[in-house]
């Protein structure tokens, strides 16, 4: 599976995993549907085991239970955790999703950004 997860997102995961009470081989369930900005909206709980349908996908050590759709909307996905005065939780970059950029979040936005100088409106002497 090509999920990429940063070191924060991880970080963020394995608290969860060891704070959640759910014990020794207790894993992180990621469910994600189509939505939000960055192209995915998601749900997440600490499970003992996974739930029916769920696969057990383990990345850089971290057990995860996903499921079916949830595997495929991720693929080529990168999952990071943010923790700003405006945003606190889960981020999904998506490079197949467009983004909106209206509702805070989105994916981050891109490196460079072009501008046309053609809508300018140019003032006559």
């Amino acid at each position: 599976m090509d999920l990429t997860i940063t070191p924060s997102a991880a970080k963020f995961i394995q608290r969860m995993v060891r704070f959640g009470g759910a014990g020794e081989g207790a894993g992180f369930r990621l469910s994600v549907s189509p939505g939000g900005c960055s192209g995915l909206a998601s749900e997440f709980s600490v499970e003992a085991e996974p739930l029916a349908g769920d696969a057990v996908v383990v990345i850089d050590g971290l057990k995860l239970f996903l499921p079916a759709e949830s595997r495929l909307l991720l693929q080529g996905v990168t999952m990071d955790f943010k923790d700003t005065p405006l945003q606190s939780g889960l981020v999904f970059v998506d490079p197949k999703a467009a983004g909106c950029g209206t509702c805070g979040t989105s994916a981050p936005p891109p490196a460079e950004v072009a501008v046309s100088i053609s809508s300018i409106p140019i003032k006559s002497a």
